[in-house]
């Protein structure tokens, strides 16, 4: 408690527990102590019998008065640290620090040491191991004397920054497993800026401060677990990082991230809900602009647009400009995807409006006209080939089945049973999928809408995927009466879990040194990366703990393992000590 104080030649309780046991007369040792440690006021000894007579205790007192001296040091050290120059400035809170840092340690007097390390741009690498060594201190002390430790010691900054990542995981899979079913308030409801205020976001901004080289370990913690899981929410959390480091005009760092601007733009359509064409030419022009030699930024620009709120922008832009496109009797004219798949989609649209315009006729007029219910084979085949195309499609069915167009969706189901690693099956799409469905409500009590919708489409992932069981249940929590009895019972038995409580047993792969990822890892620039295996995407139960990576590695395992996130209890916890190796240019992401 009283420590440093006699460094500093200040009498302690020892000094007086010494002093009473060697005297002869306790009162007048007490009296001299009490003379000689005071305050040396003389005007205050005659004072002082007034607040005996009140009852006030001399602690209480002198408590007080070191509490008021305490606080006008505190406003002295912030004012020494903006005014002058910055030389002597730090000059003068060096050698303040000398003096003061003995008392580090003794509580009532520790918040002045750690204000003077604070405001000190560079606190002696002596001073900081001992603040380090110390788990006391290093709680106790500001961010900024942190930083100056996390930058030189990655395993340390790998350790604050995992609970952090943990928790932004499980907040982005609580809001698409939330029981709230709604069109208007779903997962992409929040606006950029409303999300960059959460709490994560928020604390690793501190964190990161205007430090580029922890800014540079936390991007590199990002790569290595999405490579490592896949899980889209990492992405959003780098793009969340940037725009929050760009509100602050943190131009330290925004002006050495070569996708600060793709990013803005992006966030630009984001916020709109939109990509008009000028936008559009915009973030063409960034991708065109990465330099022969640069390819590296790529890997980061992947990254930005993995997030899936760049992906839903861009989608629902996609299907607004094919019905603008049906209006002006159009069709875009470039790679084999747009100039097949898209008027394909068109079709699509022109099929009901067709349908539609026939059922308004007069019944003389009308001719027996029967909704198309088969999909062509080249459909199928581009959802089940091409990611671009199968997100377009999955947005397009979220589209008509917000119009309530049931025809529509029930012609389209049976395409999304094999898609695209399983894209259709993703916790992004049934959870937007679930919200629409509801204004659907009248049609679950027809058995063949039932029928196509849980026995054609989604129970036929539901053995293999427990997401879509808990998506299946969060629609009937607000459905179930309109569905028929006989139905519904069917519905409960299939979803029951199995006697081993529904979730298979699984282990997280571990990380081996000296081994290459299969299917895409971090290389040098210039290096072929190939391409992931079209095969569907491992089934993501929950939220992984960040990974303890080498230092020389910051990739996944080997292939052929599959991630397996179930098993509540028996997930490994990996810490994301040396998750990154020196930071340097990003992964080259392959998506």
């Amino acid at each position: 408690m009283f420590a440093g104080l006699q460094d500093l030649g200040v009498a302690n309780g020892e000094d007086l527990k010494e002093t009473l046991t060697n005297c002869t007369e306790p009162l007048k040792a007490i009296e001299q102590f009490q003379t000689e440690n005071g305050v040396l006021l003389p005007s205050l000894q005659s004072a002082l019998p007034f607040l005996d007579l009140h009852g006030t205790p001399r602690l209480e007192f002198h408590q007080s008065v070191f509490d008021e001296l305490r606080d006008k040091l505190l406003e002295r050290v912030s004012a020494i640290a903006s005014e002058g120059k910055a030389e002597e400035r730090y000059k003068k809170l060096e050698d303040l620090l000398e003096k003061s840092f003995s008392l580090v340690k003794m509580p009532s007097l520790q918040p002045v040491v750690m204000c003077v390390m604070k405001h000190l741009p560079k606190v002696p690498e002596k001073k900081l191991k001992l603040v380090m060594a110390d788990k006391e201190l290093y709680r106790a002390c500001a961010v900024e004397v942190k930083r100056q430790i996390w930058q030189d010691n990655q395993a340390l900054f790998g350790d604050e920054v995992s609970p952090l990542l943990k928790q932004y995981i499980l907040e982005k899979e609580s809001a698409l497993f939330s029981t709230e079913l709604s069109v208007l308030h779903n997962f992409f409801s929040p606006s950029p800026k409303a999300r960059r205020q959460g709490e994560v976001v928020q604390k690793l901004t501190q964190m990161v401060g205007k430090n580029v080289k922890l800014y540079d370990m936390v991007l590199q913690f990002l790569r290595t677990l999405f490579l490592r899981t896949r899980n889209v929410h990492y992405c959003t959390l780098r793009a969340e990082l940037l725009m929050s480091l760009h509100e602050l005009d943190v131009g330290d760092i925004c002006s050495v991230d070569p996708c600060h601007k793709f990013t803005w733009c992006l966030d630009a359509c984001i916020r709109e809900r939109f990509v008009d064409s000028k936008r559009a030419r915009e973030l063409q022009g960034f991708l065109d602009g990465v330099k022969k030699g640069q390819e590296q930024v790529l890997g980061d620009l992947s990254m930005i647009l993995c997030d899936p709120f760049a992906i839903n922008t861009l989608s629902l832009s996609t299907v607004r400009h094919l019905q603008e496109l049906v209006g002006q009797e159009t069709l875009p004219r470039e790679v084999e995807l747009i100039t097949r798949f898209l008027p394909m989609l068109m079709s699509f649209v022109v099929d009901d409006h067709t349908f539609n315009v026939d059922q308004k006729l007069p019944a003389e007029e009308k001719a027996p006209v029967t909704y198309p219910n088969t999909l062509p084979e080249s459909f199928t085949k581009f959802l089940q080939e091409q990611r671009m195309a199968c997100e377009v499609g999955l947005y397009y069915v979220l589209h008509i089945t917000k119009q309530r167009n049931k025809n529509a969706l029930l012609r389209l189901l049976p395409g999304l049973v094999e898609t695209f690693g399983d894209l259709a099956f993703g916790d992004i799409f049934l959870h937007l999928l679930m919200g629409n469905l509801a204004l659907l409500a009248d049609e679950f009590a027809l058995e063949d809408f039932c029928r196509s919708l849980f026995d054609g489409f989604l129970l036929t992932a539901s053995p293999r995927k427990e997401n879509v069981q808990r998506h299946v249940l969060r629609l009937l929590i607000h459905l179930h009466h309109r569905v028929a009895p006989s139905k519904l019972e069917a519905l409960r038995k299939a979803l029951e879990p199995t006697g081993q409580g529904g979730r298979p047993a699984c282990r997280t792969p571990p990380l081996r040194h000296g081994r290459r990822p299969a299917r895409s890892g971090a290389r040098g620039p210039g290096a072929q990366h190939p391409r992931p295996e079209r095969d569907r995407a491992p089934a993501r139960r929950g939220p992984p703990a960040p990974p303890r990576v080498p230092p020389a590695q910051a990739a996944p395992p080997a292939a052929g393992r599959r991630a397996c996130l179930g098993a509540r209890g028996a997930q490994t916890r990996l810490q994301l000590r040396g998750a990154a190796r020196r930071p340097g240019p990003a992964t080259v992401l392959h998506l």
